[in-house]
């Protein structure tokens, strides 16, 4: 598709430069904290031309394009797709993950961030298709309860987006294991749903360690409560 970047407004180009910048250096993290491997995974972020306002008319996302290493990837290579999916400026394809996160950001305003990795503990738990049970009090910080498990979906259309939004939409989970293919977050923008998806790891390799050794203990939902919104509402306040 010709680019049509050039149609939008100064002000929507300038926030599309701001957001590539953020894309690509949030990339770096997911190879850092072992969640990828070759050119698996993804980072996406809502383009917000005034963050007062929140989303705008001129809806775009930033995301990786299609099949590019990590060391290759640089602000320029970027992205930027419309909240259909369509490519609107960049030299390569789009993720193939771009009509989830697509679907996600239609459906769910309030997120700004879609991360998508196969990090091997969390996915490992998707394979099972069990959710991460909430027994550790970072976990009822982070996650409010238990990751949970989302619908198996074909990659290529936004059957993997349907079943995030169903599956996070009244949830106080960030994160959903999609069944037999592995982690999504989400976040109010893509530094959240990274850190997101480097905490949803390590909860699932802790709590599976736990389990080698017997069955971990419940946390009462009392207390997963009240650990949650202390870490959301007064923890670093």
């Amino acid at each position: 598709m010709t680019a049509q970047l050039d149609t939008y407004p100064q002000a929507v180009r300038d926030a599309v430069a701001r957001t590539r910048e953020v894309v690509s250096a949030l990339h770096a993290e997911l190879p850092r904290w072992g969640l990828v491997v070759w050119t698996a995974g993804n980072v996406s972020q809502r383009v917000v031309v005034d963050p007062a306002a929140g989303p705008g008319e001129h809806d775009l996302l930033v995301i990786k394009p299609s099949g590019v290493t990590y060391d290759e990837l640089t602000p320029e290579a970027m992205v930027v797709c419309d909240l259909d999916g369509e490519l609107v400026d960049g030299e390569r394809s789009p993720s193939s993950d771009t009509a989830a996160h697509a679907y996600v950001y239609r459906n769910m305003p309030e997120v700004g961030g879609v991360v998508h990795t196969h990090s091997t503990y969390a996915t490992a738990w998707a394979a099972r298709g069990e959710e991460v049970p909430c027994v550790l009090t970072m976990m009822a910080d982070e996650f409010g309860g238990p990751i949970p498990i989302g619908p198996f979906a074909l990659i290529g259309d936004d059957s993997i987006g349907r079943g995030i939004v169903e599956t996070l939409r009244g949830s106080r989970s960030p994160a959903v294991l999609m069944r037999n293919h592995g982690p999504f977050t989400i976040g109010k923008d893509a530094k959240a749903a990274v850190k997101a998806a480097v905490m949803c790891e390590e909860v699932a390799r802790t709590i599976h360690v736990a389990r080698q050794l017997g069955e971990p203990l419940p946390i009462a939902q009392a207390d997963v409560d009240s650990l949650y919104d202390r870490y959301q509402n007064v923890y670093g306040r």
